[in-house]
């Protein structure tokens, strides 16, 4: 609920085609994110994922131009902020660790500027919506753990 009212703020209300701020409810988020703006850099099956997006780009830019993992990690012209998040699980004795990170990066000091103002906006509802996808995978491994046993 809180992501749907979120990403409703952030696109102010404007309908528009499914994407990562405007997700389906019966969808898997990361699906949707992949599917849409965001490309899978990394998979470690049942121990991590990392996923990005181009957030800034110079004006005449194409996503096309930056369709593949290979092709997101070679960006360096002027203009551009490149952010990542992974989702990784660590065993740790009886226990299972799930953490979740962001990364950016700009490929110049005016956009980096641009990003930090716009991270500085949207940080508190982000740090919040992280904490309910935590929660949202805990929920579901352990509803998953429990069937196994039964």
């Amino acid at each position: 609920a809180l992501f749907q009212s979120f990403t409703w703020i952030r696109r102010l209300g404007r309908p528009g085609a499914e994407s990562i701020l405007n997700a389906p409810e019966h969808l898997p988020i990361l699906d949707v994110a992949t599917r849409t703006t965001f490309l899978k850099l990394t998979e470690l099956p049942s121990r991590e994922v990392v996923i990005g997006t181009v957030v800034i780009v110079p004006a005449g830019f194409r996503r096309g131009d930056v369709a593949t993992p290979d092709q997101f990690k070679a960006v360096a012209q002027p203009g551009f902020a490149l952010a990542t998040f992974n989702f990784r699980i660590a065993e740790e004795g009886a226990l299972t660790r799930l953490t979740t990170e962001t990364r950016v990066v700009a490929t110049d000091n005016w956009t980096l500027r641009r990003f930090t103002a716009y991270w500085r906006v949207i940080y508190p509802g982000s740090a919040i919506l992280r904490v309910t996808w935590l929660r949202a995978i805990k929920h579901r491994a352990e509803a998953a753990a429990a069937r196994k046993r039964d």
